[in-house]
């Protein structure tokens, strides 16, 4: 059976549409994860065996930046606007969420860092953003963020010369998480069906 020049028209055509909607499907948890590795885009790194033993007396300033997604509720800030810390040294800061609503709302934190060349140094001990958060109605929250600077930052030709370092958050609304006692209900009922 031979097909129409129509019909191969519109089957290269398909085929090329799957293609490009399947490369762009993966293309976000791809570039997410070359972002994590090398820090381009600003990404942080996350400290696998806590702070570096080593702390410079070379002094860097951390700049704190909040941002909140279009249509999410909540009010959220940073409790200082920057600090000074010695690269190497353990820095703590905190974020405060407040929900106005009288509604429980989830939210998840997006974040970089700039100068892009500074990312990959930029290292986070533990970190809000690492979970979703789910504030009740009225909740007003700090959550902390800890954080270092890498040393190997001095010998990187391209960040060596940063003095200054934004640490940027964007929260955004969720779906708010399946209550506890709904899943355990449903795993008791599910070990509760076998028929012998």
């Amino acid at each position: 059976m031979t097909l129409s020049n129509k019909t191969k028209t519109v089957l290269q055509l398909s085929t090329i549409v799957v293609t490009m909607g399947a490369l762009s499907f993966a293309a976000v948890p791809l570039y997410s994860w070359f972002c994590r590795v090398t820090g381009f885009g600003g990404v942080t790194s996350v400290a696998e065996y806590g702070a570096p033993t080593e702390i410079l007396d070379r002094m860097i300033t951390v700049r704190f930046d909040s941002n909140l997604a279009p249509g999410m509720p909540w009010q959220f800030r940073p409790e200082q606007r920057e600090m000074k810390v010695r690269i190497g040294e353990v820095g703590l800061a905190f974020y405060e969420a407040y929900n106005p609503t009288d509604h429980a709302v989830a939210g998840t934190a997006a974040y970089n860092v700039a100068p892009f060349s500074a990312g990959g140094y930029f290292t986070k001990i533990d970190c809000f953003c690492f979970e979703m958060q789910v504030l009740e109605p009225g909740q007003r929250v700090m959550m902390p963020v800890t954080f270092y600077v890498d040393p190997e930052i001095v010998d990187d030709l391209e960040a060596a010369y940063v003095h200054t370092i934004t640490l940027s958050y964007t929260f955004y609304e969720t779906d708010l998480p399946e209550p506890a006692d709904n899943k355990a209900a449903a795993l008791d009922v599910g070990a509760g069906t076998n028929v012998n």
